[in-house]
């Protein structure tokens, strides 16, 4: 999904990706998974996994990941992942426009020269999104990356496609097309994300009371008096 969108922001794709081992893109033996010789087949872009016992070749594929930690993170906060996207590509676009040491050049200048010999991007866009079916267990919850998203009770027992894109996770019920969840993606690790209405109707399934309660929103006069 990542690599989609870097090649949406460059515009071009480059006859061969340089990659190291990745478990979600090599299957091993040289051979790409599926869903990444897909996505490759679609932008019609070969693929180069770097060999074991080959640092010089990992090492300019993994370089600017280094050079990232080192470089742009230390002393930055960051509110969620899209803030994180937001401060790095401001801070690309500086960097891309110095005079690389190396290169002596500058990189947004060797781009310009470089795109002439990648291919052209297609018309649409490759479709990156996972899709699954799955049936709704008695505790309504779907797994994905280590997270719990919740799904409607009123499901149960139902089968459901599941699609998960870089943005957000929706499910719809194979039978009658009713949306079974809409949630914003959670990049964190071992999460319980919960609907409110999925909570709603889950204590009313095991005949809980809705207690309804509402927080009291002070107004922020109220602690100024209290600090004066």
């Amino acid at each position: 999904m990542g690599h989609g969108a870097l090649l949406v922001v460059v515009g071009r794709a480059a006859r061969a990706d340089g990659l190291g081992s990745r478990g979600c893109l090599h299957a091993g033996g040289g051979r790409p998974t599926d869903a990444y010789a897909g996505f490759c087949g679609r932008l019609a872009v070969d693929w180069l996994f770097c060999q074991p016992a080959d640092p010089q070749a990992k090492g300019a594929v993994e370089r600017l990941q280094g050079y990232l930690e080192t470089n742009f993170e230390p002393g930055r906060r960051f509110a969620n992942h899209l803030d994180f996207q937001l401060q790095l590509d401001d801070w690309f676009e500086k960097a891309n426009s110095r005079t690389h040491k190396t290169l002596r050049a500058r990189p947004i200048d060797r781009l310009i020269k470089e795109r002439q010999m990648m291919r052209p991007l297609p018309e649409r866009e490759p479709d990156v999104d996972r899709r699954w079916v799955v049936r709704v267990p008695p505790d309504p919850h779907l797994r994905f990356d280590t997270n719990d998203y919740s799904l409607d009770p009123n499901l149960v027992g139902r089968r459901v496609e599941v699609r998960v894109s870089q943005r957000e996770i929706t499910a719809v019920a194979l039978d009658t097309g009713e949306l079974a969840c809409r949630h914003e993606r959670c990049f964190a690790k071992n999460r319980t994300v919960t609907a409110l209405e999925h909570a709603r109707a889950l204590r009313q399934r095991r005949g809980e009371p809705d207690t309804g309660l509402v927080v009291e929103q002070r107004p922020l006069a109220v602690y100024d008096r209290l600090i004066a």
